[in-house]
Parts: structure tokens; C-alpha cells; sequence
């Protein structure tokens, strides 16, 4: 029997085997390509591929389609035709219907041509069977095609490896393709070949990357801090405000969000919603983007990537740069969001979530218990909106007497009532027009009051007492409460309709004892206050380790008026133990711990290293993290930027080393 007769026989055995199967159960993608020749596309396995070339007109129009695409493209495909020209290796690619848009080969010889390796070939699977570049179009993926592996006996004399390429948006571009008309006996260089013709794809792939977005910043990652700038692993592309806009096919492959959302969905989102870093971390990382420095980035699936940023090659297009006018807030706005908590993963994820809706006109409710900073949420969120500009109206509904709210929220006309300004009074509802209107303790609102604001809310004007014509507003509402609302409606207390006008978003301040970043909240407050003061911020180690121990049932409000009140009783040394109020040091010296507190210059622990086989090691490096540690306050941040590690690395190395920070103790 004849080689063709052979290689037919193969065809029409798999094919017969898998056709009564209602789905292609083979994993082999030549089988699964053979089952579409034959049930998809009828073609005749025993035919020759009968060879269709797009005129010259029609493959100019083609190639201008994608012309800067192809300049990038051909310096790749020169740099590797280099190296496999020798070996009789002719290079193509394709666009996405198979069509050859540029072909690198040896003028000298005419069986290039005769085989189909020329520009302007379709090779789509439909009509040329089994090949590498149509296979490699459907299956989305490398792989090589044999000789034997071709559907039609025509192309048996081909040994093709094709890579899929893919735009900057992550759509499906074509195909790089390096053939053979000189078939090996063996398959033996096949891996190599296939390696390179990937290896080249995501070069030509990423190079048409960095080009598309050369108007955004691009974070190049890597798990080699070496190669991270000339070989990245992953790139993502962000704007001025840390959003992503576009990410390569390594980012779309390796990367994740918080929430777990499937792969390939990151454009669009924050960039904290993929690394536990704050944005204000990567943003430091962006600003030394001209000296190529490479930092530590921690993805929220544990993965410890080194990175640089590229800076913005060409000015941003036309309403794509920070302004108000387009809906989007400037990068330095959202410095007081960052800054509200460290790496609490809870707060993290408050705060990507804060960071996109700060960007949309849209009513959002907090919820959190007394004293869990509220208000200063409302402020970040105000300073990172497009209203930032405009004023900031702050209403606490339960401090207002309630025979003024009325006249306070509404306003009113001159001489409305006896006592009345003579020229009226612009009420606080009005004068938050155009910018953020926030409503604190909203659940302590009087009912009659409620329907009022329902009113406001749903028609966009306000009426003032006294007047008759309704004054029309731009208002977007923060609300906040410590009361569960929807327990409040239940009880009758609260109208259900203006809740889900007030709560198009809603956010949960999570109580200060559930918090991992106690230690960075007390050094950040007792900087500020210290400078109110003009006092030193210094702190005893003891006296830290007693406020880590807290439970501070008020949060961060009793934390401020802690730390205020140990500043104002410090001596120019410092906090310490007795500078604390006396229940933080009853309750942090009682029952809670029954802890003997070291001094300073002496460890807590016995340190010991242990590795992954239980073997006891050297514990210098372990006194050196303890010191570092206790020098920064058990701020694992600030400890990891001063010895230039990841936090994961600084949480792993406290582990070997039985490290145990103050707030677990207990």
C-alpha cells in the first residue's frame, strides 16, 4: 500500500472511530482537527489542497489593516528567520482568517511557492484541512503539524509549527507560522522548533503591546528580578488613575482578581484588585519609572512578582486623561483613600471598591460601628470623585435639634417664620449642589424629615420653607449609619424606599479589633497628632505592644483620643507605659494576656531556625528580622521596604524563625 493510501486509512480510522460521538472526547488537537475535516467541513482527506491566493489588490487592502502591526512584526520574524534559515525553515503570518500577510523565505528555490509558503495563501482549516496555521487558529494554541499529521495527501511533504497572536485587547490577530518543505525523518527537533516559534510570537505579540499603549503606563512582571524589564512575564497597561486598560496574554494567563473573577476579566478594574500592594506603593514604583528601579509586588493568589513601570511614551488621547469633565479622577486625589488603612485584607478591598465608585455619580452607604472612621471614608471618597473640586457638606442628623433640621437641611425665604434671617438662608442641601452632600448618623433621622429627603433624592431639587419654587440640584449623597438599617425598616423606623435611593452602594467599615493593620493606624494617627502638638512621636516598645493588645471597643475615635492624651502626658522621651490612659493599661495588663513585657533590648521569644525539615539553623538573620521589626513597630511594610523584601517573604521568615508579632500574643 502507498504512503497516501496509508496516511488515508489513518484519517478515515480516527474519524470513523470518533464519528458516532456527539462530542470530540479525543485530547489530541490533529484528531480533533481530522473530526472537523471530515463532519464540519466534508472535505476529502485523499484530495490535494486545491491552493486559494487572495489578488494583489485584495491582500493590500489586508496588509494596511494591520500596518504598524506588521513593521513591529517583521523585525521578529527577521531575527528568528536568522537563525533557523539554514535548517530550511520559511516563516508566515497570518491574520486571523489564515490569510499569509508576510512571508520569509529562500528566494532561490521555486518549491516554497509550489507548497503554498508564499504570501497571500489561505491556509484557514476549511478550506486547506489540517495545517499548522488553520489548526492553530481554531485550537488557540502552539502546536506543530507534522506531515503526517496534514488531513489532505497533498500536504504530506509539510512539517509546519504555528503560535497564536493576539492584539493588544486580547482578540485573536493570526498565526506565526515556521514550515518546512524538507520534512525530518524525526520529529526530534520538533520541541525546539516549537519553542522558538512561541518564544518569538509573544516577542512580536508584546513588542505591538508596548507600542498600542504607548500613551499609558506599563507594569512589566516578572518572577526573575533580573529579566523583569527585558523579558517580562506579564505586562498590564493603567492609566492616570491605576486603572487597567489592557493586559498580554501572560497577564490574562498568570494574573487574577481579589474576588476570585475567572481569568482574562482584569481591564478594567484597579490595579489593587489584583496585587495586595497599595496603589500609592505602585504609584512610588511609576514615579521612579525613568530610572528603571524594580520592586516586590504580591498578587492576592499569594504570587510575589518583581516589577518596573514604564512611563507614558506620548501624551494620553483626548479625553482619556484625568478631568473632571470626563467622569475621572487624577492619580494624587486618591492619596487619602490609600492611606486609610496598610494590609488588612478587608480594607483592602473597602478601598478598591471605594476607588471605582468615587468615580461614578452614585448614592453610597456606609455602615460600620461608632467611632470606625465614617466620615473620614466620606472625605477620601469626596477627594477622589470628580467632585473634589466642589464643596463637601457634612450633616450629622443626630446632633441637629429637630426643630431646626428642617429649616437647616431645606433652607428658606425671607421672613418664613418669626426669628428668620432677613434675607433667607441657603440650606445645607443646596449648598452641597454640584459636590458630595454627606448625611452621618442618617438612621436617626425623624420620619417626616425622611419623606422630605425622599423627595430631594428622587426629583434632583429642593424646595426651601416658605418658597414655591423647587431649586433643581446636582447631588450625590454619602450616607452613613452605626444602626443596621434594614433592622430599622423592619421596626417601622427607617422608610424602605429612601434606603435604596441612599444605598445604590453600600460599604462596610470593619470594626477596629478585626483589623490586621493596628500597628501602621497607630503610628499614622500618632504622627499627625504629634504635629498638632508639636510634640515627639516616639513610643516605647512596651507602651506599643499594650496598644496592640486593646480591643478598643470605641475604634479609631477612643485610638485618637488615646494617643492625644498620651502625647499631651509624655515627657520629650516619648510615650510610654504610664503615658497610656488607665483602661488601656488595665485592660492591656489584666486578664487579656497575663503577659510578663520584655524590655526593649531583649527579645520576646527564644528565637530558633527551623526549616521545612525541622533542622535548628544559624538565628542571626532572625535576631536582625526581630530588631528590624521592633525599629519599625511591627509595621511589616515598612520593615519590608528597608530590607527590600516582599511582605509574604517578611510573614514567611517570622514563621521560620518563631517570630510572633504583639498582636498574637494572646
Amino acid at each position: 500500500m502507498n504512503p497516501s493510501q496509508n496516511h488515508v486509512d489513518s484519517v478515515m480510522k480516527v474519524v470513523g472511530r470518533d464519528a458516532a460521538l456527539p462530542t470530540r472526547a479525543d485530547d489530541n488537537p490533529i484528531h480533533r482537527s481530522w473530526m472537523r475535516c471530515y463532519r464540519d467541513y466534508s472535505l476529502d482527506p485523499s484530495s490535494r489542497y486545491r491552493l486559494q491566493v487572495e489578488s494583489s489588490s485584495r491582500l493590500r487592502e489586508r496588509r494596511a489593516q494591520h500596518e504598524r502591526y506588521l513593521r513591529t512584526a517583521r523585525a521578529g520574524m527577521e531575527q528568528l528567520h536568522a537563525q533557523v534559515a539554514d535548517l530550511g525553515y520559511v516563516l508566515m503570518l497570518a491574520d486571523a482568517d489564515g490569510i499569509t500577510l508576510d512571508f520569509l523565505g529562500t528566494a532561490s528555490t521555486e518549491a516554497p511557492m509550489r507548497a503554498g509558503l508564499i504570501a497571500g495563501a489561505n491556509w484557514h482549516e476549511q478550506l486547506a484541512g489540517t495545517n499548522g496555521i488553520g489548526t492553530c487558529l481554531v485550537e488557540r494554541r502552539t502546536l506543530s503539524c507534522d506531515s503526517r499529521d496534514h488531513y489532505y495527501v497533498g500536504n504530506l511533504d509539510l512539517s509546519c509549527t504555528a503560535t497564536p497572536l493576539y492584539d493588544p485587547e486580547g482578540e485573536l490577530m493570526g498565526a506565526l507560522d515556521l514550515s518546512t518543505i524538507s520534512t525530518p525523518e524525526s520529529r526530534g527537533s520538533q520541541p525546539l522548533i516549537s519553542r522558538l516559534t512561541a518564544l518569538y510570537g509573544r516577542m512580536i505579540e508584546d513588542a505591538n503591546f508596548i507600542r498600542h499603549f504607548g500613551d499609558r503606563w506599563i507594569l512589566k512582571l516578572s518572577r526573575n528580578a533580573a529579566l523583569v524589564d527585558v523579558n517580562a512575564e506579564a505586562m498590564l497597561a493603567f492609566d492616570g488613575d491605576g486603572v487597567i486598560v489592557g493586559a498580554n496574554s501572560g497577564a490574562r494567563a498568570q494574573l487574577q482578581l481579589i474576588d476570585g473573577v475567572a481569568r482574562g476579566g482584569l481591564v478594567g478594574h484597579g490595579l489593587t484588585a489584583v496585587f495586595r500592594n497599595r496603589a500609592v506603593d505602585i504609584w512610588r514604583l511609576a514615579r521612579g519609572a525613568e530610572a528603571d528601579d524594580c520592586g516586590a509586588l504580591e498578587t492576592w493568589t499569594d504570587q510575589v512578582c518583581y516589577a518596573t513601570v514604564r512611563a507614558p511614551r506620548r501624551p494620553a488621547p483626548a479625553g482619556s486623561q484625568p478631568a473632571a469633565a470626563s467622569g475621572v479622577t487624577a492619580p494624587g486625589n486618591v492619596a487619602e483613600l490609600e492611606a486609610l488603612a496598610d494590609d488588612d485584607p478587608q480594607m483592602n478591598l473597602l478601598i478598591h471598591q471605594a476607588r471605582r465608585l468615587a468615580r461614578r455619580p452614585l448614592n453610597v452607604l456606609i455602615q460600620g460601628e461608632t467611632g470606625t472612621g465614617k466620615e473620614v471614608l466620606a472625605k477620601a471618597l469626596h477627594q477622589a470623585s470628580p467632585r473634589a473640586a466642589q464643596a463637601f457638606v457634612a450633616i450629622n442628623c443626630a446632633a441637629l435639634p429637630e426643630s431646626l433640621i428642617e429649616s437647616e437641611l431645606f433652607g428658606y425665604q425671607p421672613g418664613t417664620f418669626t426669628g428668620a434671617r432677613s434675607r433667607g438662608m441657603v440650606g445645607l442641601i443646596q449648598r452641597a449642589d454640584g459636590g458630595t452632600l454627606f448625611l452621618d448618623e442618617i438612621g436617626d433621622m425623624p420620619l417626616s424629615l425622611q419623606t422630605r429627603l425622599l423627595r430631594v433624592l428622587s426629583e434632583g431639587e429642593v424646595l426651601p420653607l416658605g418658597g414655591d419654587k423647587p431649586i433643581p440640584l446636582r447631588l450625590t449623597v454619602i450616607a452613613a449609619s452605626h444602626r443596621r438599617l434594614r433592622e430599622e425598616i423592619a421596626a417601622g423606623a427607617f422608610r424602605e424606599d429612601l434606603y435604596y435611593r441612599l444605598s445604590g452602594a453600600t460599604l462596610q467599615l470593619p470594626p477596629l479589633r478585626e483589623r490586621r493593620d493596628l500597628a501602621y493606624l497607630v503610628h499614622r494617627i500618632l504622627r499627625d497628632e504629634a504635629r498638632a502638638l508639636g510634640t515627639s512621636e516616639a513610643i516605647a516598645p512596651q507602651a506599643l505592644e499594650l496598644l496592640l493588645q486593646y480591643r478598643w471597643p470605641g475604634n479609631i475615635r477612643e485610638l485618637r483620643n488615646a494617643l492625644r492624651y498620651a502625647l499631651s502626658m509624655a515627657d520629650a522621651r516619648g510615650i510610654d507605659l504610664d503615658d497610656l490612659p488607665a483602661e488601656v493599661r488595665a485592660a492591656a495588663l489584666g486578664a487579656s494576656c497575663g503577659l510578663e513585657w520584655p524590655a526593649a533590648s531583649s527579645p520576646p521569644i527564644q528565637l530558633a531556625a527551623v526549616d521545612e525539615q525541622g533542622r535548628t539553623g544559624d538565628v542571626s538573620d532572625g535576631q536582625q528580622l526581630l530588631d528590624t521589626l521592633r525599629s519599625h513597630h511591627w509595621v511589616i511594610s515598612d520593615v519590608a521596604r528597608e530590607l527590600n523584601l516582599c511582605r509574604a517573604t517578611i510573614y514567611r521568615r517570622m514563621k521560620r524563625y518563631g517570630i510572633v508579632a504583639p498582636t498574637q500574643f494572646c
